[in-house]
């Protein structure tokens, strides 16, 4: 039997969009690129071959048009895991849901998503410039723990030696590794030398949870050095960046291929950062327009 979602659990607008990314379902493609920036997906926008849609709604832009054949829609989510939860939701409702029923459609209708994104590196091997696909993206926001499922789309073993290595906080939220989508991985990084394998931790913030220190003390300060030097099976934590890991959950407990992209700006270990980066994400972008 379908799913009835009242009004109050499922906003929509009252020109059919849905609440916050004022979105129709018929606007919507099924190859989604996620950025942080608003103002990224004019950049991607404006290497389309042509477009059909732009909406907009406080941090949230997008634009839907077509790229070599490949119908394609660009969405900002802001920063935050709080946001992907927005934009995780409202776009598997405008896919899986009829607005007009506030049913659930019997047949799924699967997204890829991939999302371009900035970061700071953590080992001496992820220089300013570096390429890294998130093959686990772990999460300090607990944003997946208000989430039926979250152990099916997690790697729990992961997460058991990370919280020993930590000495996890118990005052802090539990962290939870998810998994993103290992075809759309592959597809991305098509054996590309320029894209390196990496494992992303995503920040409740920007300062003190990535280990910044400024005004305000840690709770602890070696927190960043037990990061760097944790290694699970041949994997080690390469970068921060504030949003991989609720999507990579979300989209996972949902239905979809979901995975994350960042080219690293700065890097933790060497103490550099490159402010003037934007020029440097061309590349980038054309490589996941072309495979997505």
């Amino acid at each position: 039997m379908s799913t009835y979602f009242a009004p109050s659990e499922l906003i929509i607008n009252e020109d059919g969009s849905c609440f916050h990314l004022h979105l129709k379902p018929e606007q919507l493609a099924d190859k989604v690129i996620l950025v942080g920036d608003n103002g990224r997906v004019d950049i991607i926008a404006a290497m389309l071959d042509s477009i059909e849609c732009r909406v907009e709604n406080r941090e949230f832009r997008t634009a839907t048009g077509m790229y070599k054949g490949k119908r394609i829609t660009i969405q900002s989510t802001g920063i935050g895991c709080d946001n992907i939860d927005i934009v995780m939701n409202e776009l598997d409702t405008l896919a899986n849901i009829d607005y007009s029923t506030r049913m659930e459609k019997p047949v799924h209708r699967t997204l890829d998503l991939v999302r371009i994104g900035t970061c700071g590196g953590l080992q001496p091997y992820t220089p300013i410039g570096t390429y890294l696909c998130s093959v686990r993206n772990i999460g300090f926001d607990g944003l997946l723990n208000y989430y039926e499922g979250r152990d099916s789309v997690c790697d729990l073993e992961f997460e058991k030696a990370f919280v020993r290595h930590m000495d996890w906080s118990p005052r802090k939220a539990a962290p939870y590794v998810a998994i993103p989508s290992k075809p759309l991985l592959d597809r991305i990084m098509a054996g590309d030398p320029a894209m390196a394998a990496g494992v992303t931790i995503a920040a409740p913030g920007f300062y003190g949870p990535q280990g910044r220190v400024l005004r305000a003390g840690l709770q602890d300060p070696q927190q960043n050095a037990k990061v760097e030097s944790f290694e699970y099976q041949g994997m080690k934590i390469t970068n921060f960046e504030m949003e991989g890991s609720a999507l990579a959950g979300l989209a996972a407990l949902l239905g979809h291929n979901a995975m994350t992209v960042c080219m690293v700006i700065a890097n933790r270990y060497a103490k550099e950062m490159n402010t003037d980066y934007k020029p440097l994400m061309t590349s980038l972008i054309e490589k996941v327009l072309d495979r997505i």
